[in-house]
């Protein structure tokens, strides 16, 4: 057998098999003792079926776990894909109803004014960083003009100072270089309101003998030509009396958070010059 190609002897190994096989499937009817030939084909071929046998149920569970972990794979894939589409669903409709709640919170105020206005979305910040400011949405050709009044549900937000056909910016109430004629609401006395930060403003021309305390409310007084009277500044939240000084320090809370400013009103009203002030006064 030495003398054999490698092809030949396998044939030859599978020859002397399966006609010992033979024999056994021969003899499988008969009764008695095996003989020692089928005593040595027992002992020959029986280890070798059982590895066959193994072998084919190893590679009919490894391919069948193979397949099912690929399938569940793809399955955990589709899920996740589903899972994250859901969840930006969700996220959008929750950003809807919450713009919703604003928006009607908004209505309402524009009802309230009994004024025409336009209602605008907060769209930017001054791209120069100057100024406290923030660019809206709507322009010259849905009547937005220079000076006029922007509010939100909550109060003053501030006014126009540069506009164009579809665009506006709006200088915030809290800037330095924001200025609104006010009124504290409970003795009427009446002062000027300043911007200081974004979070405070400052109540400027008080004099000492003013009836100001912590926790009134500060609103317009209607004069200065741009703001109607009545409309919401904010809270007084200190009140200082430095010695030496003519007017008292008051520092006053913006009813408006301007760190969530999204949507806003533009009341279509013109300045009014100081004769017509005057006038109406």
């Amino acid at each position: 057998m030495k003398g054999l190609p490698r092809n030949s002897r396998s044939l030859l190994w599978v020859f002397f098999i399966a006609f010992f096989l033979l024999l056994l499937s021969m003899n499988s009817g008969q009764k008695g003792p095996w003989n020692p030939l089928e005593q040595i084909v027992i002992e020959v071929t029986v280890p070798i079926e059982k590895f066959f046998q193994r072998t084919v149920a190893w590679t009919e569970d490894f391919w069948s776990n193979y397949f099912f972990l690929v399938n569940v794979r793809r399955e955990n894939a589709a899920l996740k894909r589903e899972i994250d589409a859901l969840k930006m669903e969700n996220s959008r409709y929750r950003e809807q109803l919450f713009t919703h709640e604003r928006l009607k919170s908004l209505l309402q105020f524009k009802q309230s004014l009994n004024i025409p206005a336009v209602a605008a979305q907060v769209i930017g910040l001054d791209p120069t960083g100057w100024f406290k400011s923030v660019i809206i949405d709507k322009g010259t050709s849905t009547g937005v003009k220079v000076d006029m009044p922007v509010v939100n549900a909550a109060g003053v937000v501030g006014r126009v100072v540069s506009v164009s056909p579809h665009y506006a910016k709006i200088l915030l109430l809290v800037d330095q270089n924001s200025s609104v004629d006010s009124l504290i609401q409970r003795s009427r006395e009446r002062g000027m309101v300043r911007g200081l930060r974004v979070d405070a403003c400052t109540l400027d021309y008080m004099v000492k003998t003013s009836d100001v305390r912590e926790g009134d409310n500060v609103v317009t007084s209607g004069l200065g030509g741009v703001f109607p009277k009545g409309l919401t500044i904010g809270k007084v939240i200190l009140v200082e009396d430095i010695p030496g000084d003519l007017f008292k320090h008051i520092t006053v809370k913006p009813a408006v958070d301007f760190s969530k400013l999204e949507e806003v009103l533009v009341i279509l009203r013109e300045k009014v010059s100081s004769e017509k002030e005057d006038r109406k006064n």
